[in-house]
């Protein structure tokens, strides 16, 4: 008998291209059974009713006229879609299941638990329509899944809720908006050996940043318990990234996110003798605690590079934990359908200015901002009560919300991660979307104004009021050729996946202090000397932000480390020149507990920052763990793309002082390959260009100190602008005289000013320069390397 014939299949007999038989879900479910259990993804058994079995149900009870017949009263008017969908849903659940039907599943049941040697064994049973999961539609939830059945007369009654569950009001709707025939659509029921992740652990994992698209990160979100929790955006979970490239290795951990959720509850199952679930507080140790280690994180990850290399596409994947044996499964997979389908050769980017106080922060959905009204719903009671247009304002939301959902402007949310199903359907409507707020439902009210901005990277924000939006679209399949090196200046790991189609030649700046600021938050001799500390504030807030680490200074290792490896990763394996911190002493003191350990300067922009810093005994400790960081984001993380670059270096003698320093660290240049680059930003530096390059494998510019110290003028200084000019002949001589005197002896020079960013002849100045390249914002990229393109299009013609 063929398999369109049968009625229950098991899943190894299935494939993926049988979702005319069984639907996306467990056609997928089959063919990682068939063929990745071999190559170690661990998928639980089960099997699943077919097309066949569900039309065969509905012809036994005489549904087919009844439900064309409701159909068509709904789409003449004549019923509410809630009428509609309640009526067909009752006339499922109250049918029969025929004779051969129920006996085929009775015993696949059995034989199911017979395999486990469990009685009774719980299962999932899971909706698997014939039209889901395609390329361009996801029917993320549209039906049910019944968790912890246990018993044929369970399984049985879940098998005809799932066939009624084809007709939620929201997968009604959903099919009229894809424009699917519902007569077209069968449903298959999956029915899996549960994973004990209600004493573990679940989540949902992508094998792309769902954000933007990046395609060598895998985003995974966990959670204590049951998984459902997670694909509804009922709690805030952990979240972890990896990248895909070094997961071979097997001596490297290329984790470049830990980001702990609130899991502010699990679900469980209801009692001992199983068939309910129910939802508990966590503890305050699970809140503390991260779901996963660091070698589960990287299990899974190459569990969803697996399944993404066998399918050929990006994938949208469940898992789960046992508690009991600790064994990783995967539960569902289906094809990611928002960001792979993403025009490569366009980069919108959105920026907002003249905002107002921060209400919110959450993380962000998308990467887009709008202004709008609130409309608070905090129940789906009320959700007829939505205006078109608003900005819906929620706890949570589930499939239910589908139909408001595709009428906001942007969506605000008290709990959720980025892969709950607000996130999801946001994605695929293409609305902006910040989740996890925490409060939204408590801080905002109906008909305020507000901004919700996506575009500042993975965190997003809600202002207060109407703020200036603006929008610009960049083509990338043009971008010319040049010689000169076109790189990017990155500081906000955050953002820094948003650029990854940009066709650079890597980064030639990435500002550490900008990492601390954002990723660390504290004064590196706080957490060295954290036991001295006299900061009460300080001390509270640091124990807070490094609880979990014994070794409060392996805290600052960690995040900083993690947070340059996301630039790192953005373009590997192009190099990243990573500038070590630059914090003035005033701006060192800003960090929490760092006004104890700086001094006060009259003048800090000349005073106690960069290269003087890093060996003297008042911050030789703090530069020690921004070593450790390096250490860790090449040897250990992988990435010896990151080149080291040491700013505001004023004399060889020091440069040799720092050398020291970092080789005692363990940064020797030339070791590893590790290559030392030095800021040209002291008139100095340029004087003793030759001499410099014996010490550093390069140059990069910094045209703003350099400006200010070449003219003797305060950068800061209103009344002195008019005089600040970095196309003074005098800097233009400085520029031109230290890459003549580097390409003398074989040493590179870029330049990382904002100036080509700002003046197009700024840059064909410095192609007609020599220069080796250019680092320019994200933004300005495109225009910068016309620019250059042009320059040296003109400069070969007169050569």
């Amino acid at each position: 008998m063929s398999l369109k014939d049968q009625t229950v299949v098991f899943f190894e007999e299935l494939k993926r291209g049988d979702v005319d038989i069984v639907g996306g879900k467990n056609a997928s479910l089959g063919e990682m059974v068939r063929e990745l259990g071999k190559r170690g993804v661990q998928v639980p058994p089960g099997f699943a009713t077919t097309a066949n079995a569900f039309r065969s149900f509905l012809a036994a009870n005489d549904l087919g006229v009844r439900i064309t017949d409701l159909m068509d009263r709904l789409g003449a008017g004549k019923l509410t879609l809630q009428e509609a969908g309640q009526a067909i849903r009752k006339s499922i659940v109250e049918g029969d299941l025929p004779d051969d039907l129920e006996a085929d599943i009775r015993t696949a049941y059995r034989d199911l638990g017979a395999r486990s040697g469990v009685t009774d064994l719980p299962v999932a049973v899971r909706s698997s329509a014939t039209a889901e999961d395609l390329p361009d539609a996801s029917f993320a939830g549209q039906q049910e899944t019944f968790l912890n059945v246990r018993g044929e007369a369970a399984l049985l009654h879940a098998c005809r809720r799932c066939f009624a569950s084809l007709f939620t009001d929201r997968a009604i709707t959903y099919r009229q908006l894809k424009g699917f025939d519902y007569a077209k659509v069968a449903l298959s029921v999956g029915v899996q050996q549960m994973v004990r992740s209600d004493i573990g652990g679940s989540g949902v994992m992508f094998s792309i940043d769902t954000e933007t698209g990046f395609d060598k990160t895998v985003m995974i979100s966990a959670a204590w318990g049951l998984g459902e929790n997670v694909v509804q955006g009922a709690v805030n979970p952990d979240e972890y990234q990896a990248f895909k490239p070094f997961l071979d290795d097997p001596s490297l951990t290329p984790i470049l996110e830990k980001r702990l959720g609130a899991k502010e509850k699990k679900m469980i199952y209801a009692g001992a003798s199983g068939g309910d679930i129910r939802n508990v507080p966590t503890s305050k140790a699970e809140r503390a605690a991260f779901v996963l280690s660091d070698d589960e994180i990287l299990e899974l990850a190459r569990h969803a590079r697996t399944i993404e290399d066998h399918y050929g596409q990006p994938m949208d994947m469940e898992w789960a934990k046992d508690g009991n044996s600790g064994a990783l499964f995967i539960v569902q997979a289906r094809p990611e359908t928002v960001q792979s389908r993403v025009e490569a050769g366009a980069l919108k980017s959105y920026s907002v200015s003249g905002t107002g106080e921060v209400l919110l922060t959450g993380l962000s959905v998308g990467e887009a901002a709008v202004n709008g009204q609130v409309c608070l719903i905090e129940t789906a009671a009320d959700i007829d009560r939505f205006v078109d247009g608003a900005i819906l304002v929620t706890s949570t939301t589930d499939p239910d919300w589908v139909p408001i959902m595709k009428r906001a402007a942007a969506i605000v949310t008290d709990h959720g991660g980025r892969t709950s199903h607000a996130a999801i359907v946001s994605r695929e409507l293409g609305l902006p979307a910040i989740v996890g707020c925490g409060d939204a439902t408590h801080v905002l009210h109906d008909e305020q104004v507000i901004t919700v901005s996506c575009a500042e990277g993975e965190d997003g924000f809600v202002y207060a009021g109407h703020a200036e939006i603006s929008v610009e679209e960049q083509r990338l399949d043009a971008v010319p050729d040049t010689t000169t090196d076109v790189m990017l200046n990155i500081a906000n790991p955050a953002a820094a996946f948003r650029w990854w189609r940009l066709p650079v030649a890597g980064v030639g700046l990435a500002r550490m202090e900008f990492v601390v600021n954002s990723a660390v938050k504290v004064h590196p001799m706080a957490l060295v000397k954290f036991d001295a500390l006299k900061d009460t504030a300080a001390r509270e807030a640091i124990e807070e932000l490094t609880s979990g680490y014994d070794d409060k200074p392996q805290y600052f290792v960690d995040q900083l480390a993690r947070g340059l490896s996301r630039i790192a990763a953005v373009c590997h394996p192009k190099p990243v020149i990573i500038r070590m911190s630059d914090f003035k002493t005033n701006e060192y003191a800003d960090l929490l507990g760092g006004r104890q350990f700086e001094p006060h300067e009259e003048n800090p922009m000349i005073g106690f920052r960069g290269a003087s810093r890093y060996y003297s005994d008042e911050y030789r400790e703090g530069f020690a763990l921004e070593c450790r960081a390096i250490r860790r984001l090449r040897e250990e993380m992988g990435f010896d793309n990151a080149i080291v670059m040491i700013p505001f270096c004023r004399t060889p003698a020091e440069a040799d002082d720092v050398l020291r320093v970092m080789a005692e660290n363990g940064l020797e240049r030339g070791v590893n390959g590790l290559q030392v680059y030095v800021m040209c930003e002291v008139p100095s530096n340029v004087i003793l260009a030759r001499e410099f390059a014996k010490r550093f494998d390069g140059f990069s510019i910094g045209s703003n100190d350099l400006t200010q110290l070449t003219l003797g003028i305060d950068r800061d200084s209103e009344l002195l602008a008019p005089l600040f000019r970095e196309n003074d002949p005098a800097v233009l001589w400085m520029i031109e005289t230290v890459i003549r005197e580097a390409h003398a002896v074989g040493s590179k020079v870029g330049f990382c000013g904002q100036a080509p960013s700002n003046d197009p002849g700024y840059a064909r100045t410095l192609v007609g320069f020599g220069i080796d390249s250019i680092s320019v914002t994200p933004d300005s990229f495109l225009n910068v390397k016309q620019n250059v393109a042009a320059a040296e299009h003109r400069k070969s013609k007169r050569t």
